[in-house]
């Protein structure tokens, strides 16, 4: 979380040069005014990046709310070296801490969730529940061969937040995927092992046999319960 403090002093780290942006296009080299002087142009294209950034930190903001007016207030001060209602110190410590605050609420609701939606999941027909709490339906049984921890297996899956949002699938690629069953995560590498070839299962994995308390990148938030559906294709070796 000391990465959060500098979460708007990185907006203004733009330095990066238009190749490293745009992939090196050499009509980007010119500068093409779009205001009275030169000056005036690169004043409001540096608005703009800045902008754009802040924008997306924004959107990152735990919660999602945030006053702009009152981020512009803050902002047009310091520029305009006027007195702010707070020292730089002051701001950067607020900040830090509401962010953390807010963090850790989104985070509570999350795992929250995830454990109500397991109790009553458990009690539904058909949904069977290993010893470490990995939760699985049966959509379609086979008699083929079931694969140990370190196998390498071949399925056809897709991946879904409780909300119903997708966040990987093969099937969307057009191509099943292979890998170790010893290096996916906990959940994968236990319920796979019940599958046989011929198989689909889903999973109810929650955030322990997941991705954590950490998450996975901006798409698998921590502590979030996951569902998969599984369909055991071959397996490799």
């Amino acid at each position: 979380m000391k990465k959060i403090a500098l979460l708007f002093a990185a907006c203004f780290l733009i330095v990066a040069t238009a190749d490293a942006r745009r992939g090196n296009r050499a009509n980007q080299n010119t500068l093409v005014p779009v205001m009275k002087n030169a000056v005036d142009s690169m004043s409001y294209a540096l608005g703009v990046s800045i902008g754009s950034e802040i924008l997306a930190s924004f959107e990152n903001i735990p919660g999602g709310e945030y006053n702009t007016a009152a981020f512009l207030e803050g902002f047009t001060t310091v520029l305009n070296n006027n007195p702010a209602l707070m020292s730089v110190e002051f701001a950067q410590d607020f900040f830090q801490n509401f962010m953390l605050e807010a963090y850790e609420r989104e985070t509570k609701a999350i795992k929250s969730e995830g454990e109500n939606f397991l109790k009553q999941n458990r009690t539904k027909k058909g949904v069977n529940e290993t010893a470490s709490g990995l939760q699985y339906t049966i959509e379609r049984n086979a008699d083929g061969a079931k694969p140990s921890a370190t196998s390498v297996v071949r399925v056809h899956y897709e991946g879904r937040l409780l909300d119903g949002t997708v966040f990987d699938s093969s099937y969307a690629r057009g191509e099943p995927i292979e890998f170790p069953l010893n290096q996916v995560i906990p959940g994968w590498t236990e319920g796979v092992q019940l599958m046989s070839v011929g198989s689909k299962f889903r999973f109810y994995i929650p955030y322990h046999l997941a991705y954590g308390e950490r998450g996975a990148g901006q798409v698998i938030p921590p502590f979030a319960t996951l569902i998969f559906d599984v369909e055991l294709l071959d397996i490799v070796r």
